[in-house]
């Protein structure tokens, strides 16, 4: 690093005095915990629906979940899947295994039964703590022929009365007699076993990355990587004493699990959990609960801004509201602004960086990049050194495009049983992201786009988020996505996937000749489909690579 640019670090000039103190994080969220419980015991730590959970009670909750697990005969080190949505069970079933000492995968539940049984045999997972209804309706079988040996399921009903809402339409379903019953276990008294609560160098998490563009592998996040990111959190947002959070992405990703349930925990605050999203539901949860601050995708925002009771009474509350998990167009951001009143503050992380590597200081905005168009991630932290290199690994100078590359406490060590793997993305430590970027003299940091997803059309570069922000500033343009696609005459083509807003009209030359006016005559798209939805993960990330295998089974 002698000599290099990048060393110096310009974007601590952007940061406060309080964003720019020395992080010194806990040992862990389960020391946290027990530190809220003993301190504020009776302080509401999660709130669904109508139910309320306080920090006493997820302490003890989360204690005999624990002890049952060590008398099923779960060791230190062992692996947990977690295959919930956002309710209490969730976070009961996350601390508990972390109280038992095991290691915890995190799964997405839009997962299919392919994906999980990938999850369970690669991670030589042990414990399996799911809903009553995906046990029944196919994670049985998917269990069958995997290492797993200990099953817990519950109701995600439990911990609420409210029956007015319109994602929590099911049934409890009768107690499986080969699972044991997760919120009975809660309740039974049982004491966490002693010596397995872990230190930091130990792994949390082994999260699955989204797979976007193949199989996911398993990023090993240790307590360490955890805390540092959940601290900054706690330090660099301005919140409140004790902040209400609203879970907004789901707490299985990384977004959710270190930015809404470990920061909440880090302040000794409120989470507010509502199932999975639902424009209207959240809403509702928003008017009822004020929350203080909430981060999700940039089309979750999307969403709730399109539904039709949306105002901005419903957004008066917060403090802060971040984006994280997939681009934020600017002309969302404008248009959000003008609509509901809060400044939408972009970030930028990957699960291999535990959420988190820059983001918007609260105290400034993003500026948009002239020549580009593109709105800045933010800057980076303290401790937290972001450089652009090009395919020789060398840095280049402020303004020129390269790939990002991240060093500092919140890089995980490497990706579970993949060595070659992690030798090729960390090499020395050091996080080769994939992500394809820029930073100014300043030290803002600008994503131009995923390197792989660059589209060769006649020799010339076309990187997908400049189009796609070209389009979000259509008023008819709900949703864009834009791939390459194979052409006889340029090698390929530029081809963009639309969702329109409700009730707006638009057609596909009309939308390609927005661009063509706005952009170089190799970049506008060629082709324009018109979907009612586009593919997304389960983090709002929309899938490019589904659209792609879209093409090509025209």
């Amino acid at each position: 690093m002698t000599g290099s640019r990048y060393a110096t670090r310009p974007w601590l000039a952007l940061l406060t005095d309080v964003q720019r103190a020395p992080v010194d994080p806990a040992d862990s969220l389960v020391h946290a915990l027990r530190r809220a419980a003993a301190e504020t015991p009776d302080r509401p730590f999660l709130a669904y629906f109508d139910g309320r959970l306080t920090y006493r009670e997820a302490d003890d909750l989360s204690d005999s979940v624990a002890g049952h697990l060590a008398a099923r005969g779960l060791e230190r080190g062992e692996r947990v899947a977690i295959l919930l949505q956002n309710s209490p069970l969730f976070v009961l079933a996350l601390l508990g295994a972390w109280k038992a000492g095991a290691v915890v995968v995190p799964v997405n539940p839009m997962y299919k039964s392919g994906e999980v049984s990938h999850v369970l045999r690669d991670g030589d997972v042990a414990a399996l703590i799911c809903s009553d209804r995906a046990w029944e309706s196919y994670l049985r079988d998917t269990a069958a022929d995997s290492p797993v040996r200990i099953v817990l399921t519950g109701c995600e009903l439990d911990f609420q009365t409210r029956g007015d809402t319109r994602v929590l339409t099911f049934d409890r379903l009768p107690q499986a007699p080969d699972a044991d019953d997760l919120t009975a276990v809660a309740r039974q008294g049982h004491r966490a076993p002693e010596n397995r609560d872990p230190v930091t160098t130990d792994t949390a998490l082994i999260s699955y990355t989204s797979g976007t563009s193949g199989t996911p592998k398993g990023a090993t996040n240790t307590h360490r990587n955890i805390m540092y990111n959940a601290e900054r959190q706690r330090t660099g947002l301005g919140l409140p004493e004790a902040p209400v959070y609203f879970a907004l992405a789901p707490l299985f990703h990384i977004t959710g699990m270190v930015c809404q349930l470990g920061a909440c925990l880090n302040s000794g605050g409120t989470l507010v959990l509502a199932y999975r999203f639902d424009a209207g539901t959240v809403l509702d949860a928003f008017a009822e609960h004020r929350p203080h601050y909430t981060v999700g995708p940039s089309t979750a925002f999307m969403a709730l801004a399109a539904h039709p009771a949306a105002s901005r009474d419903h957004f008066s509350s917060f403090e802060v509201i971040s984006s994280g998990g997939a681009p934020l167009p600017p002309a969302l951001v404008e248009k959000f602004r003008a609509g509901f009143g809060p400044y939408i503050r972009n970030g930028y992380g990957l699960t291999e960086c535990t959420a988190p590597c820059a983001s918007v200081p609260p105290h400034l905005e993003a500026p948009v990049d002239e020549a580009s168009g593109t709105l800045a991630v933010g800057v980076p932290g303290p401790d937290t050194v972001v450089r652009i290199v090009d395919d020789r690994g060398e840095e280049v100078p402020f303004g020129e495009q390269g790939e990002i590359v991240v060093r500092g406490p919140q890089v995980v060590p490497g990706y579970w049983g993949r060595p070659d793997a992690t030798a090729e993305t960390f090499p020395d430590g050091e996080l080769r992201t994939g992500d394809i970027g820029f930073m100014d003299p300043q030290g803002w940091l600008y994503v131009v786009d995923r390197k792989k997803d660059m589209i060769n059309a006649s020799g010339f570069k076309v990187w997908p988020r400049e189009v796609e922000d070209v389009l979000y500033t259509h008023p008819a343009v709900r949703e864009a996505a834009v791939v390459g696609v194979p052409d006889g005459y340029r090698g390929e083509t530029v081809k963009a996937f639309i969702s329109l807003r409700p009730g707006a009209e638009a057609d596909p030359a009309e939308l390609a000749a927005y661009c063509k006016e706005r952009l170089a005559a190799y970049k506008y798209p060629r082709q324009v489909d018109i979907l009612p939805d586009l593919p997304k993960t389960a983090s709002g990330k929309i899938l490019r690579r589904e659209l792609r295998s879209l093409t090509h089974d025209d």
